[in-house]
């Protein structure tokens, strides 16, 4: 009998694991025993569950729960199920702001860590913040082994004043308080209903952009982004998971696969047409880097130009994930993209099904406007404009549905570092015309890139989301609306242009003509690069300097890892 043959004649899926389980293995063995396996385990393959559960923020807090389900597929459908679990970092609970970018590259290490060393022939990974889910699907791509993704699901919204409220509906009443509009005992109140379950943030952040992005990519079942994290909806797709993965396995399907420049342009797409957090972007960079597939952020504003935004969410909009839920999932907003010509139908998925026939072909629901008929969108163009310019000669993003405002030229008020701009606003320094630059916030200054989401929304509750431009090398939260441009590149902290800003100076922000204009002559430029000189970097050693030493440009997705493009 064939050492690719199982004893009942099928093909033996144990690539990797066997040479864990097979029966010269003893020493393995015995360590696995003690994990309660026996010997028709061990014949089995083994799938690793990858699970970024944390217990110190509510977005993961479940996961457990639904690794459980995810288990009990595995075995159902012939796997040995072996759990691991990575760290995980908030963006909502969080005392230094770089910490969440470098958790992405940190979950994408200990998955390929854990996944070499325990010799795992599959796997399932589960995320659910905001940096959790590119950081599995990095990881996922990284191994190359056959692999689906689940999404642990959001919270629902909380109810203020007879209103849906959500963590953006708490940031933002900071500023209305700071301004006299709210009182402590209603900033109170909003703190207490605005979060009121297990799961991540209701809206279309980063978190459920993120999960809408990797369902169209085809790396999960299907409509496993919208149902709430606490459902018997969620529970069954956990389950689904699990035995997904089994196929995927029998059929040799891997990610590397599924993830064609065909299924990257559908994620970019998709998160064009629902309004998506600017992160996808950051994200998807690094998502096609370790999968060896070229991608140049200019890709997304080409894509967004031809895509109807079609979803009307928050931070923009005024719905939510449970509301996307309610009228039939994300395969609504992808049959309408489909119908429209946006997307390449044709692209596979995990299981081998055309997104086609993922989605299926009914028609859009009646008496909803939560997605419109790509015919009569919400806008019509989608969610991203890619900015270039004296000022940000590699690329900058703004989020497109965060404004109505086409150009802004406004007054530089500089500030070196997010919370230096918080304090500013908070107090009333930033006035209407004033262009706020946050920075030293990039990859390598921040490190991690900061979100400066807190200002963005402080900007909004002071009754400026149309008179102040804020601009940074860091990048924002997926709550964050108003002029708003961000992954400026270069960064300052290697010389960029935006190290050599003053307060003072003129800057013209063009959305029709795609430009960012620092209005500064070209020998006053080269002046104040003379004088210019790199600051001393904020951490001497450990984690943080680390990753400030390996980390590339926000315009090439701010990754860690070498690029495998060409070695597909």
């Amino acid at each position: 009998m064939s050492s690719d043959q199982s004893k009942g004649g099928a093909p033996d899926l144990r690539e990797h694991s066997r040479r864990l389980t097979s029966p010269g293995s003893i020493g393995p063995r015995a360590m696995l025993r003690a994990l309660g396996l026996d010997d028709d385990d061990m014949k089995r393959p083994i799938v690793g569950i990858a699970n970024t559960w944390s217990g110190a923020m509510p977005c993961n807090a479940h996961l457990r729960d639904l690794a459980q389900e995810v288990a009990a597929g595995i075995r159902e459908a012939g796997g040995t199920p072996l759990e691991i679990n990575t760290v995980s970092v908030s963006d909502g609970v969080l005392a230094r702001g770089g910490a969440s970018l470098i958790s992405r590259e940190v979950i994408a290490d200990s998955i390929e860590l854990a996944a070499t060393a325990y010799a795992f022939d599959a796997m399932v990974t589960i995320g659910a913040c905001d940096k959790t889910n590119p950081g599995c699907v990095m990881g996922m791509m990284r191994m190359n082994i056959p692999a689906v993704h689940l999404y642990g699901g959001s919270t629902r919204p909380g109810c203020f004043g007879g209103k849906d409220v959500s963590i953006q509906s708490l940031a933002e009443a900071a500023g209305e308080h700071a301004a006299g509009n709210l009182s402590d005992e209603e900033l109170a109140e909003i703190e207490r209903v605005a979060i009121p379950e297990r799961g991540s943030c209701a809206g279309m952040f980063t978190a459920n952009t993120m999960a809408s992005v990797i369902e169209s990519l085809g790396l999960t079942v299907t409509n496993s982004a919208a149902p709430p994290a606490i459902s018997a909806d969620r529970t069954a797709i956990a389950r689904q998971s699990g035995i997904a993965v089994m196929d995927a396995l029998r059929a040799g399907t891997r990610p590397r696969d599924v993830l064609t420049v065909q299924a990257i342009e559908n994620g970019i797409a998709t998160a064009a047409a629902i309004g998506g957090s600017t992160n996808a972007i950051l994200h998807l960079l690094a998502i096609a880097t370790e999968a060896g597939v070229e991608l140049n952020i200019d890709r997304f504003g080409e894509v967004s130009d031809r895509t109807p935004r079609i979803g009307d969410f928050t931070p923009s909009g005024k719905y939510v994930m449970a509301d996307l839920h309610r009228v039939g999932g994300l395969p609504v907003v992808l049959r309408e993209l489909i119908g429209a010509g946006v997307l390449h139908p044709d692209a596979r998925g995990v299981d081998g099904k055309t997104l086609a026939e993922r989605v299926g072909a009914q028609p859009l629901p009646e008496d909803q406007d939560v997605v419109t008929p790509a015919a009569t969108p919400v806008e019509a163009t989608g969610g991203w404009i890619i900015l270039r310019g004296n000022l940000a000669p590699e690329g900058s993003v703004l989020k497109a549905p965060g404004t109505k405002v086409h150009q802004h030229r406004g007054t530089a008020k500089v500030y070196e570092g997010e919370r230096e701009a918080y304090r500013a606003v908070i107090a009333g320094e930033v006035v209407s015309g004033d262009t706020v630059i946050i920075r030293y916030e990039g990859p390598i200054g921040g490190p991690g890139m900061s979100e400066t989401s807190r200002v963005t929304a402080a900007i909004v509750g002071k009754g400026f989301k149309d008179t102040v431009a804020l601009i940074t090398d860091g990048r924002f939260s997926g709550i964050s609306h108003g002029i708003a441009v961000g992954h400026v590149a270069p960064e300052a902290a290697v010389g960029g242009p935006i190290a050599l800003v003053r307060t003072g100076d003129a800057i013209d922000i063009d959305l029709d003509a795609r430009t960012i204009t620092l209005e500064v002559s070209d020998e006053e430029l080269a002046q104040r690069r003379a004088e210019w000189s790199a600051p001393e970097p904020k951490d001497s050693g450990g984690l943080f300097a680390k990753y400030a030493k390996t980390v590339g440009s926000a315009s090439r997705g701010a990754v860690t890892t070498t690029a495998r493009i060409g070695a597909r």
